[in-house]
């Protein structure tokens, strides 16, 4: 009889340790719930920080394209190249480089995107060398080719670029005369680093992302 209480007893320790373990094991899923959702949410708070900061820089860069664009009031059918774009639009940047330097909204999006990345004097660099190449006036050549050669391309330069020195020497020699073609290794080695290391970060951005989907940004930014 005294074997039968022990038994008793043991089944009874072993029913209250199944009864807690199982309480405890809720409770753990329950917290682990409970995080997954916070970790969750933090995501989504993120995501939304990401989107509305984008949307700051993006509209700083419209509105500087805008205003420095040589385009008469009356002409306001060009403005629709500072529209959002439609996401099939948006999808055409991903088939070539050159389909996002020539949208303007495009354009404006990669600059906030490598600003985010503090890298945008490659795409600064890069539009002043297709400035510079536009430019008839050989005196006013001159005076860019030295303004670019001071902004990106001098040692310590406030915007300096990534090239090597052979072709920062060559460049600084070409410049006392001035010719079209005084940036063109230096452009050429910018526009590849952007097109292979920048290019591919951006196509996979959160803002990319979401301008390839039919949900506006707005409507999420709001949800902040």
């Amino acid at each position: 009889r005294a074997g039968g209480g022990g038994s008793a007893v043991a089944d009874a320790m072993q029913s209250a340790l199944f009864v807690a373990l199982q309480h405890h094991g809720g409770r753990m899923e329950r917290g682990d719930r409970r995080r997954s959702e916070a970790e969750e949410a933090e995501k989504g708070r993120m995501k939304r920080t990401i989107i509305k900061d984008w949307k700051t820089r993006l509209s700083y860069f419209l509105q500087n394209s805008s205003n420095s664009s040589k385009m008469k009031p009356k002409k306001v059918g060009k403005h629709h190249t500072y529209f959002r774009p439609s996401p099939e639009e948006a999808q055409l940047w991903s088939e070539a480089f050159d389909e996002l330097l020539a949208n303007k909204y495009g354009l404006a999006a990669f600059r906030a995107f490598l600003k985010s990345e503090f890298c945008e004097e490659n795409i600064e660099f890069w539009l002043a060398c297709e400035d510079f190449k536009k430019t008839k006036s050989p005196q006013k050549l001159t005076l860019k080719a030295k303004k670019i050669y001071n902004d990106f391309i001098e040692k310590e330069a406030p915007k300096e670029i990534n090239i090597d020195f052979q072709t920062k020497n060559t460049i600084a020699q070409n410049i006392q005369e001035a010719t079209h073609t005084c940036f063109s290794a230096a452009q050429k080695r910018v526009y590849s680093l952007m097109e292979n290391n920048s290019y591919p970060r951006f196509l996979e951005s959160e803002f990319y992302q979401e301008l390839c989907k039919k949900t506006p940004i707005t409507r999420v930014a709001q949800g902040t």
